[in-house]
């Protein structure tokens, strides 16, 4: 499927797109830029979250490759142009999260190793992030610096404990229900009010994805579905286990927003305590989706990524 050019979502000029297929037979459709100064810091792997597109990235892509970066993004399977999983393709579903490693690791050898100047960074949000921290122990040669947006580390205000939801999931996979939907529907994108909702304070940039949403009904998809809550909460206690997350050497920089409901602010702030090359900043008043926020949230988001990412090797 090809990135799709919109007069109120622009898509910046020089991109290189593509599918490449991962060890286990899925499609996954990438895009990447060079930078737009000769200012050349490495390359930008940018991961966004559940339900997410490249489309969505496209202002900050934008941004990133005016400050000296190449940016190489793509779209998890079974969402965006990527390939879905189900005929149900509304459903966001995934069997294992170490399947969003594959196309992680699809990406990295297929695509940045060739093709994008080194040295690699990633800048992650939400879901993105915690796949980025299962990868982690095995990228360490490869990844010089991550930065974290709102990483998935425990589910925020459901009504139900982590555990609860584990249990409930793992149930309902069990009887072969995976598929049912545990939260959201069909069609939890559209015709959403700004209102009350849990993921940015500014109406323009929400207004924004929403039409494009309407418009390429084709790129959405649905809320998670039981097998993609379990495969989630499976994930999220690997990652919190001492013998998993010692094995983290890359210097990481979690960044949790302050007034975010959607993913547990304490589940950061534990794992950043803990993580022997992590720390967390908190961005004050940040709704969930830090990229997508009012100006003032979003530059300080993009503040502390240029600030921690080293411009050259010899920063690190």
């Amino acid at each position: 499927m090809k990135l799709i050019d919109s007069k109120f979502n622009p898509l910046p000029e020089g991109v290189v797109s593509g599918l490449v297929k991962t060890s286990d037979g899925q499609e996954i459709r990438y895009a990447r830029w060079k930078a737009t100064n000769y200012s050349m810091h490495g390359t930008v792997l940018l991961l966004h979250g559940r339900a997410e597109y490249v489309e969505k990235l496209f202002e900050t892509i934008t941004d990133l490759r005016e400050n000296g970066f190449e940016v190489l993004t793509f779209d998890w399977r079974g969402q965006g142009g990527s390939s879905r999983l189900l005929e149900n393709e509304r459903a966001g579903y995934v069997d294992d999260f170490d399947q969003y490693v594959f196309d992680l690791e699809a990406i990295m050898n297929d695509v940045a190793l060739p093709d994008c100047k080194a040295p690699f960074y990633i800048l992650a949000h939400s879901t993105g992030s915690l796949i980025a921290l299962l990868a982690a122990p095995v990228f360490a040669n490869r990844i010089r610096r991550m930065v974290l947006s709102a990483p998935l580390l425990g589910f925020g205000k459901t009504g139900l404990s982590h555990k609860s939801l584990k249990f409930f999931s793992g149930l309902l996979c069990a009887f072969g229900l995976g598929e049912v939907y545990m939260a959201g529907g069909a069609t939890p994108d559209e015709n959403r009010p700004f209102a009350g909702n849990r993921l940015t304070s500014d109406t323009k940039r929400f207004e924004r994805n929403l039409r494009f949403v309407e418009e390429h009904r084709e790129l959405s998809i649905g809320g998670p579905t039981a097998a993609w809550v379990f495969a989630a909460s499976r994930a999220m206690d690997r990652v919190h286990d001492p013998d998993f997350h010692n094995q983290i050497t890359i210097p990481i920089l979690l960044v949790a927003a302050g007034n975010d409901e959607v993913v547990s602010n304490e589940a950061i702030e534990d794992l950043g305590r803990r993580l022997r090359s992590g720390s967390t900043l908190t961005i004050p008043g940040a709704k969930h989706e830090m990229l997508q926020e009012r100006d003032v949230f979003r530059e300080q988001l993009l503040a502390a990524f240029y600030s921690f990412v080293p411009g050259t090797e010899t920063n690190d």
